[in-house]
């Protein structure tokens, strides 16, 4: 799937054409700078490599910087491969958010929002114990019990229990786009998308 890397920017609601409010996220889309094109004859596979966001070369390796300078840009913080683009690109070549079009729907993945250490009921929705009341005490979001008897004498893998929550490779599909601005390089999609503002997205169709 073709695609950008994007940064969110945040979350608003326009009207759509019925006139209905619609959520919608805003994500910076590119401009992404082809880094490295893979090719079937020297690596088995065809891909585009772009790159997304400006580091400073202070902060980065000196592999960073020689990839960087082959392609006669600048490091970038995000780098991600991306297959099945139908144009022909070469090395320095700015993909721009250009790529989409209003109406069509797009793939967003992105890192979620790291909850921390969360008891079952946030993390997997339990109940709790139910009422309050028969003598009770502290145990209204207890995960209950968690095992068998003598036999099988262990907690089965993937018992869900409490953990840690978030921060995990999240894909949202099929959110359909409602604008593109090329000169702001903004892309407004319906729908939330994860991770926190600022954090870097990808973008496929």
């Amino acid at each position: 799937m073709s695609g950008l890397i994007g940064k969110k920017v945040g979350m608003t609601s326009i009207f759509d054409e019925n006139g209905k409010n619609v959520p919608c996220t805003v994500i910076e889309a590119g401009p992404c700078i082809v880094t490295q094109v893979r090719t079937e004859e020297v690596d088995g596979y065809n891909a585009v490599q772009l790159g997304f966001d400006d580091a400073t070369e202070k902060s980065a390796s000196k592999a960073a910087l020689g990839h960087a300078k082959k392609a006669g840009t600048s490091v970038k913080r995000k780098v991600v491969e991306f297959k099945g683009f139908e144009e022909e690109y070469k090395l320095g070549d700015a993909v721009t958010v250009e790529h989409f079009v209003e109406g069509e729907f797009v793939d967003v993945s992105g890192t979620s929002k790291g909850k921390g250490f969360q008891g079952v009921v946030k993390r997997h929705g339990f109940g709790g114990v139910g009422q309050a009341t028969h003598g009770q005490h502290n145990r209204l979001r207890a995960p209950g019990s968690i095992g068998a008897a003598s036999y099988p004498a262990r907690v089965f893998k993937g018992m869900k229990m409490a953990g840690r929550m978030g921060g995990e490779t999240v894909k949202v599909q099929n959110l359909r786009v409602y604008k593109v601005v090329p000169e702001k390089n903004l892309l407004v999609v319906k729908g939330c998308v994860p991770g926190h503002k600022n954090s870097y997205v990808i973008i496929e169709k």
